[in-house]
């Protein structure tokens, strides 16, 4: 009888707690974790944003020629995609509103990436729009400049579309370097148990237990988000767009939320989330086209996690964000979220994104990335939260269309 495989989660779990463990036992020699651990995180690390780039560019390419011709997406397609983006970047708002109330919770850590961390100088109040515009189609992938590399995949990715089936071997080549990037990235995953405890071991032996405690604070603050979100946004969704009772929705969304909480997987909840949608009132051919766009689209719980992460890590290091990073990390954000579906670990790699579009150590990731299931869970069920939302509000707006053409008619 072979024996049963532990899964991934739980060894996540255990190499978060053997690296705490590992480095409780190193505090009173920290070098020894900076110089026989560490350097191993650092090469997780590298693997990821070896990855992200060419990972951030297809993912995005692939899933805009899920939607085919954009000519023929419709109604349906534009207000969802509307929705989605406001949501998303209505969370991120929320999230670095919130991570900054939270703030001075936070602990300054003695960490360095690479040398003390020096913050970039603030530019001008539209070097973030500027910078989103590349000049060359080399640097960005050469510069990591995920800004631009978002807007480089948006206009080639439209440009292929546009050009129907000449640009079809363009957009088979995409999708085909996307699985090839997904695959590796479910390679690296398997790797992360490993790089959970060489990234965590290093930094308890130097900080000591006080940097526990702020894990815990940083869930609190993403969960509060998570909670906030879903009951403002979506709440006011369904009652003033989709003309149900916030209560009813809750109620009759809890299967699918309880499913995809406990997976941590929106595609996996998408049947039943399809059923609970329909169940409550919208229209099958709508729901089937919104609720698998929006698991490819929708990410509000990942834009408020990397929201609260990002203010977390930078106060670790010392650093106070400007109004223009938040900007970009808003932007940033709200752009990756169509880059982020269907890829294992997906959220942890988006904010390797998020990081280096402000200026701050991707090693940061290590802080939050031992409990990053926890996190996964929350914003899996927001997500999924979101997607029903939308196609109960799409479905009543594309009624009350369909009902004013018979009339005009």
């Amino acid at each position: 009888m072979r024996p049963r495989r532990v899964p991934l989660a739980a060894q996540i779990f255990l190499a978060l707690g053997l690296g705490i463990l590992a480095g409780l036992c190193l505090t009173g020699a920290p070098e020894l974790a900076a110089g026989w651990i560490a350097p191993f995180g650092t090469i997780f690390l590298n693997l990821l944003q070896f990855l992200v780039v060419p990972l951030v560019f297809c993912s995005i390419l692939s899933g805009l020629f899920s939607l085919g011709d954009v000519r023929a997406v419709g109604s349906i397609g534009v207000k969802a995609l509307v929705y989605y983006t406001i949501t998303t970047a209505g969370a991120i708002v929320l999230a670095l509103a919130l991570a900054s109330l939270f703030r001075g919770l936070f602990p300054v850590l003695d960490l360095e990436s690479g040398g003390a961390y020096q913050p970039p100088e603030p530019g001008g109040p539209l070097d973030t729009l500027v910078n989103l515009f590349p000049s060359n189609i080399v640097a960005p992938f050469a510069d990591a400049a995920m800004l631009q590399v978002i807007a480089a995949a948006l206009l080639l990715g439209f440009g292929t579309l546009s050009a129907g089936e000449r640009g079809r071997p363009a957009a088979d080549l995409a999708e085909s370097v996307n699985a090839v990037c997904m695959r590796v990235m479910g390679f690296l995953v398997r790797l992360s148990p490993l790089g959970v405890f060489c990234l965590m071991a290093p930094v308890v032996a130097e900080n000591g237990p006080r940097i526990l405690g702020s894990l815990g604070l940083v869930l609190l603050c993403a969960y509060l988000g998570y909670a906030l979100h879903a009951l403002l946004v979506y709440s006011a969704t369904v009652k003033l767009l989709g003309g149900i009772s916030p209560l009813a929705f809750f109620r009759g969304m809890l299967p699918a939320i309880v499913l995809a909480f406990s997976s941590a997987s929106s595609m996996g909840a998408l049947p039943l989330n399809l059923a609970c949608t329909e169940r409550l009132g919208a229209r099958r051919e709508v729901a089937a086209f919104v609720l698998p766009l929006g698991a490819t689209l929708n990410m509000d719980g990942t834009a408020i996690y990397q929201g609260v992460c990002a203010v977390f890590i930078a106060a670790c290091y010392g650093v106070d964000l400007t109004l223009g990073q938040m900007a970009s990390i808003v932007l940033t954000a709200t752009l990756a979220s169509i880059g982020t579906a269907g890829v294992p670990g997906a959220g942890v790699v988006m904010l390797t994104m998020v990081l280096e579009s402000v200026g701050l150590p991707v090693a940061g990731i290590g802080l939050v990335m031992g409990v990053d299931r926890i996190f996964d869970m929350g914003r899996t069920a927001v997500n999924i939260t979101g997607d029903a939302a939308c196609a109960l509000a799409v479905s009543r707006m594309e009624v009350r269309a369909a009902a004013r053409r018979r009339a005009k008619d």
